[in-house]
């Protein structure tokens, strides 16, 4: 009787054993593609480092950073040699010291504020940011802006590996070729980059504070040679087109990180202060890229009155670093700390320009992530490279650039969600991101954009194109393609996003 109950007690004890779990990874797939995207997911749990990034992540599954990330990430991002390369433009377009300063904060906010809008959309959807743009331009014109994303990325990398290399080249005393820097930067950066979204937000939130530290020992020893008494060498119309551009120039430096900030913040909670994000962006952008830029800007108005300084800077931006500061081994040190802010912003680039090639279309979000960060990190090595000479030439162009098409990204996104979905996130089929069929066909989204694109052209201001009506404004120019882009966009994407609604349905 009593060995009897016992076997009926081991019974019940063994009816709630749970049954062992099948490990998702016990048996490998077959196929080139399969096999790395295994790999990857394996070491993804190993490590704990994000997967299935493409997903819509929904709000029991999210793990929320520290809220005040959102803006340490940025400053991190922004507070580095590029912006600091930047701040020189002011006097190349012939401006007083005077006035570039309100130029660089006045358009940095305007350009972070944008952004900042854009970052609220994340929390809400819990999509990326080109998934988000699929509920206003469309399925598949939204693959012009994953493909401008990729290109995008690509350019702010390679422009910071540019800096990257001149500073290790003047840390080095020449010994390491700007070459041999850039390529350098690129590999430490795409190494860094492997570590998902996870890894990249807890470097970001407190790298910034070195950069700032090295920032405010640089302004110290430099401040008191900046020349505010300097006049602009440019006057009437020929300044007006040119303060124009610079505050082109400035903006899309701010701007192009609208097309990618929420793929940084679709962890957050749903019910997040939509202020909160938008104040910590903003702001998160704005002061630390003004520090940067504001920088360069008054050492650059010093360079008439110091010949050393000069001839220091005609040698690229790591020289003349590396003469302000002081004692020598001390500068050393500070440029290769430096170095590492543009790492920073290469793990940014590499992760969302992969990310958004993967969105490009749906046969590409079969391709393993680590292929694209492959491929993306080969761009920026080749551009990197091809660049590093004309460094202000490459910041003047490519910013404006940027600028350009994030101002029709930001109207089409800003009309949709507030004329068309009554400001209200329940509007949008969340589950229905990756569904053509449910979302816009996109006649109206990618019509306006186009429209937009016509602005672009005839208000730039490149080397290579001045347009039609930006050369009407001085001997130079004076770029107001973001201001026809947004006029453009918004008076094409309404009344095409009604008849659409009218006759689609959707």
């Amino acid at each position: 009787m009593v060995n009897h109950d016992l076997e009926a007690g081991k019974e019940a004890r063994a009816d709630l054993t749970p049954a062992p779990i099948e490990d998702e990874f016990a048996t490998k797939p077959r196929g080139f593609f399969a096999r790395i995207e295994y790999y990857e997911g394996y070491l993804d749990k190993k490590l704990g480092i994000e997967s299935n990034s493409l997903e819509r992540v929904l709000p029991e599954n999210r793990n929320p950073p520290n809220s005040l990330a959102m803006a340490f990430m940025w400053a991190s991002a922004t507070m580095n040699i590029s912006c600091f390369s930047t701040g020189f433009l002011g006097k190349q377009f012939g401006l007083s010291l005077g006035q570039t300063i309100p130029i660089i904060m006045c358009s940095t906010l305007l350009g972070a504020a944008v952004t900042g809008w854009c970052a609220t959309m994340g929390p809400e959807t819990g999509l990326r940011q080109v998934a988000i743009s699929r509920y206003s331009l469309g399925f598949y014109p939204s693959s012009i802006i994953a493909a401008l994303n990729v290109i995008e990325q690509l350019g702010w990398a390679s422009v910071n590996c540019i800096t990257g290399g001149l500073a290790l080249n003047a840390v080095s005393d020449g010994r390491v070729s700007i070459v041999v820097g850039v390529v350098i930067v690129a590999c430490v950066s795409f190494l860094f980059s492997f570590v998902g979204l996870k890894g990249v937000l807890m470097y970001e939130q407190y790298a910034w504070v070195v950069f700032f530290v090295i920032f405010m020992i640089i302004y110290g020893e430099s401040a008191h040679r900046m020349d505010l008494a300097a006049p602009p060498t440019v006057s009437d119309m020929t300044r007006s087109g040119n303060v124009l551009s610079l505050i082109g120039v400035v903006y899309g430096s701010s701007a192009s990180w609208s097309s990618i900030v929420s793929d940084f913040y679709v962890h957050y909670p749903v019910n997040i202060s939509k202020v909160k994000v938008f104040l910590y962006t903003t702001l998160g952008i704005t002061i630390p890229t003004c520090v940067g830029m504001l920088l360069g800007a008054c050492i650059s108005s010093a360079l008439d009155t110091n010949p050393e300084w000069a001839a220091a800077y005609d040698n690229g931006i790591g020289e003349i670093l590396q003469t302000i500061m002081y004692p020598r081994g001390f500068a050393k040190f500070l440029l290769v700390l430096l170095v590492l802010s543009g790492i920073g912003v290469n793990c940014i680039a590499i992760y969302s320009g992969a990310l958004s090639a993967q969105l490009f279309a749906k046969p590409f979000e079969k391709v393993p992530r680590v292929v694209w960060s492959t491929l993306v990190f080969g761009g920026i090595l080749a551009l990197g490279i091809a660049g590093r000479d004309h460094l202000l030439d490459v910041l003047e162009n490519f910013l404006s650039l940027l600028g350009y098409w994030n101002t029709s990204f930001f109207v089409i996104l800003f009309s949709e969600h507030y004329l068309f979905r009554g400001g209200n996130v329940a509007n949008y089929d969340l589950d229905a991101w990756d569904t053509p069929s449910k979302m816009p066909i996109g006649l109206a989204g990618l019509t306006a954009f186009l429209c937009g694109a016509a602005g672009w052209i005839v208000g730039m201001v490149e080397t290579y194109y001045v347009g039609a009506i930006a050369r009407l404004i001085g001997a130079n120019g004076g770029d107001i393609a973001n201001e026809l882009a947004l006029i453009f966009t918004s008076v094409s994407y309404i009344p095409l996003r009604k008849l659409e609604l009218k006759y689609i349905g959707r």
